[in-house]
């Protein structure tokens, strides 16, 4: 099933649909009613015919691609929501109302799917943040897009209680499945989704790690384009 053919599942009352699409960090949420989408590159926009929302991390070629954004933008008519670099990027692509500006501490709704936004350790980028995005029924996904692990993961944790997490573990500076654990350790979600690679390696070797020191949390090692339907 490609990210297109996810238009065709609908996710029950208490379920979410998701796909990993690329490479990166390259998610698409599909709740009960709506569809989101986050860091969209390197794939086309007709794979998104239907899109409620599309959630930018950061400015990096790897998760913000303006022309991409521009052409999911005008045939869906979705709202855009992003760091304060990457809307100011957009400025010039995106109609002024269906862009918004997320920092931290930011929260909307979208009908009745609500985001988040988080702080995130990624150094190199100038304003990135992370993204908690909870289902009409609370199904709570945390996408850290290329965050390192800091301390107030585990704040964040224990207050939004995530049902899965997104760990990077690769390709970013610093990055590792190391790192990628130490994510899923502090977050302590239901299922850790290792990500941002094109390594299978590095996602075996999270896989690997995660079984012996947070046995308690489970792996899923997405393939990408398939969906998961979580739970």
């Amino acid at each position: 099933m490609t990210v297109m053919e996810l238009e065709s599942v609908t996710p029950s009352k208490g379920e979410v649909a998701i796909v990993w699409f690329n490479s990166y960090a390259g998610v698409a949420i599909k709740t009960p009613t709506k569809m989101l989408v986050i860091d969209p590159v390197n794939v086309n926009a007709k794979a998104f015919p239907t899109v409620d929302a599309v959630l930018i991390t950061h400015e990096h070629y790897d998760h913000l691609d303006q022309t991409l954004i521009r052409e999911i933008q005008k045939q869906t008519n979705c709202t855009v929501i992003a760091d304060p670099t990457s809307t100011r990027r957009l400025g010039n692509v995106v109609p002024e109302e269906r862009l918004v500006e997320a920092k931290p501490g930011f929260e909307t709704r979208v009908g009745d799917v609500v985001v988040k936004a988080e702080r995130c350790n990624h150094p190199p980028a100038s304003t990135p943040i992370t993204f908690l995005v909870r289902t009409e029924d609370g199904i709570t996904v945390f996408h850290t897009a290329d965050s390192l692990p800091f301390p107030e993961m585990r704040e964040i944790g224990e207050r939004e209680k995530p049902d899965i997490v997104f760990c990077t573990v690769g390709i970013a500076p610093g990055t590792s499945p190391r790192t990628g654990v130490e994510i899923a350790k502090l977050v302590n979600p239901k299922v850790a989704v290792p990500y941002h690679t094109s390594s299978t390696g590095d996602l075996e070797r999270f896989a690997e790690i995660l079984t012996q020191e947070a046995p308690n949390v489970r792996c899923c090692i997405l393939e990408r384009n398939k969906p998961f339907k979580y739970p």
